[in-house]
């Protein structure tokens, strides 16, 4: 059971926190549409388009909920000099994000994954099929050179950085070196949610996997609590990590502690999930937040199950805002038993 008041006053303090984002910035974009009738092309149904809608997405969508925490976000990353490229940087903009470590590159297009969306104005929009526009996935030597320069200058007073994978190559091997470096420096935390390829990212402070990655990962079926800690296990030490926090779907939560025991969370609310689109980010977002604030590790899993079960109740990519957060506490049952 976690004391609300504590929770209260870690919440507070994510407010001034600096956390550096690293990592593949994504244009999510939404195209909405009507049923209208069936095509006789083909048996697919016809939608009449109402209206597009561009969010943030990937590491953008990471920075977007720390900023909503209430914390600094410093996003790195690189974004073609095209019109999805355009989209994102204005989304930072008005976001109050800034951009200073941000590039721009003609040669390399803007990752954008396009969700076709289908559903009348009284009814739930359902995802119809998704579209991704995916830029190569070699970075090119200038644009490395440029976020390894970013990383380094936001190094001063930085809390925590943020390392998001979505396995466009954006982070590079010398990318991540400069940040553990960096972070060394400065005492700073190092978290990371890689799609395909989180053992490459050894030495991290904490990593935030689901339980089909740590499967794929541990090579081993998890039928249990008790196999999923062992594999957990398997993975915490071949990453070198102090921390696992494994996302488990309508199961909640299960965090391991190298130095300390797993600690199982059950998901915080109602188990009808609208909409898991993003809550990746939103989990890693809170955990690296409250981590950088000071929160033992099961106090910042805890946090991050709660925003987890908020965002999930949210049509398409969302964040969760301080307040959110702080309302919830009150309304998590083991947090208000205490």
């Amino acid at each position: 059971m976690m004391p609300v008041k504590r929770l209260h006053t870690l919440i507070s303090g994510f407010a001034g926190k600096k956390i550096v984002v690293v990592g593949d910035l994504i244009a999510d974009e939404y195209l909405y549409g009507k049923p209208a009738r069936i095509s006789r092309e083909a048996p697919v149904l016809i939608l009449r388009f109402t209206e597009r809608e561009v969010r943030l997405g990937g590491a953008a969508n990471a920075a977007h909920n720390v900023s909503a925490l209430g914390a600094t976000a410093l996003p790195v990353g690189v974004l073609g000099a095209d019109s999805a490229g355009d989209e994102v940087f204005k989304l930072f903009v008005e976001a109050g994000i800034g951009c200073e470590g941000v590039s721009r590159s003609a040669g390399r297009m803007t990752p954008v994954k396009t969700r076709i969306m289908a559903g009348g104005y009284q009814s739930t929009r359902q995802q119809v099929v998704r579209l991704d526009r995916e830029p190569d996935h070699t970075l090119p030597g200038d644009v490395e050179e440029r976020m390894i320069t970013s990383v380094k200058a936001a190094g001063s007073g930085v809390n925590a950085f943020l390392v998001s994978d979505y396995g466009y190559g954006s982070v590079t091997a010398r990318v991540f070196e400069a940040v553990l470096e960096t972070a060394r420096e400065r005492g700073a935390v190092v978290a990371v949610d890689s799609r395909y390829d989180l053992p490459r990212f050894k030495g991290a402070t904490a990593a935030t996997p689901n339980e089909p990655e740590v499967e794929a990962l541990a090579g081993a079926e998890l039928g249990d609590e008790r196999s999923l800690e062992k594999a957990g296990r398997v993975v915490l030490e071949r990453l070198e990590s102090r921390y696992l926090l494994i996302t488990r779907g309508s199961r909640g939560m299960a965090l391991l502690e190298r130095e300390g025991p797993v600690t199982f969370m059950p998901i915080h609310g109602s188990d009808q999930i609208a909409d898991v689109t993003g809550a990746g980010d939103t989990v890693i977002s809170t955990f690296t937040v409250a981590l950088a604030s000071g929160a033992g590790a099961v106090e910042a899993a805890w946090l991050a199950n709660v925003a987890g079960g908020v965002v999930v109740m949210k049509r398409g990519t969302a964040t969760v805002t301080r307040r959110e957060l702080s309302e919830s506490i009150g309304n998590d049952g083991a947090a208000a038993r205490s």
